[in-house]
């Protein structure tokens, strides 16, 4: 075999090999098309399928919604009484400084009893004009207002343990030269009120998971678990006045007598419980 017939030769091997190895990429070409379409279309089916069990599937969950509630009677640990000074001039300053010289003489009389700086506090501070309606004495029609004077009002809160005192220290602070006693009250302590908070919220748990089994027992049904547990704020009754200002005075006896008594306190609970067949 000669030189050229040689050349043809190899030529033609190279020419087969190009065009196999061309058909081998192309069926490996298809081959990767022919995977990724079948896994585009199992993807896009999962979703699907997801979708539609998380919009379509109905939810088989059964619950019942419980209130319960517990109350206390709790013995209050604190004294909170409001009283101050008002006093009335024809200017300002002057009212200011009759307030003043007389809230004094009140704080004095009363740390007296024992009762300390740490248990006074400011519970009100107002100054107000005052005016007096202006009529024509012929017709009775009004003309105008006309101011007469200021009005000072001083109020203090003493908040103390010493509960049997309340009498004590509205004798001397009226006597001392307070004109207005707006309140008293017995209260819990932030302490207290924790303590006592703790031991109801569980009571009012435990009272609802009895109202939802007795509830449920007839029907054949029961507790399997819980879904949601609502807590309502503590609650305890609302201070009441002991003593209120009357035509500019104080209704007074010879020795004020106050008597502490015991407080109801309420808590609840709103409780979702899963619920199943028995």
């Amino acid at each position: 075999m000669n030189f050229n017939q040689s050349l043809l030769t190899l030529l033609e091997i190279v020419e087969v090999m190009t065009t196999n190895t061309n058909k081998i990429i192309l069926a490996a070409f298809a081959a990767i098309a022919i995977i990724a379409s079948s896994s585009v279309a199992s993807i896009k089916t999962s979703e699907n399928q997801a979708f539609a069990q998380q919009v379509i599937a109905p939810s088989n969950e059964k619950t019942i919604s419980v209130t319960g509630t517990a109350t206390t009677s709790v013995v209050p640990d604190l004294l909170n009484i409001q009283f101050g000074v008002e006093t009335q001039a024809k200017n300002a300053t002057g009212a200011i400084n009759a307030n003043n010289q007389a809230m004094n003489q009140v704080i004095t009389a009363v740390k007296k009893l024992g009762i300390t700086d740490d248990e006074i506090s400011t519970s009100s501070f107002s100054i107000y004009p005052i005016y007096d309606s202006i009529t024509d004495p012929k017709t009775g029609i009004y003309v105008r207002s006309e101011l007469v004077g200021y009005r000072v009002s001083n109020i203090l809160l003493v908040k103390t343990e010493k509960l049997t005192m309340g009498g004590d220290i509205i004798d001397a602070a009226v006597q001392a030269g307070a004109n207005r006693v707006d309140n008293v009250s017995f209260t819990l302590s932030p302490e207290q009120q924790l303590s006592v908070q703790d031991d109801l919220i569980g009571k009012a748990v435990m009272d609802a998971k009895s109202k939802a089994e007795k509830g449920l027992d007839p029907l054949g049904q029961k507790i399997i678990g819980v879904k949601l547990v609502a807590l309502s704020d503590f609650n305890q009754p609302p201070p009441k006045p002991y003593y209120s200002r009357a035509d500019g005075g104080l209704e007074m006896q010879a020795s004020t007598q106050i008597f502490q008594s015991d407080q109801d306190v309420t808590t609840t609970a709103n409780v979702t419980f899963l619920i199943g067949d028995q």
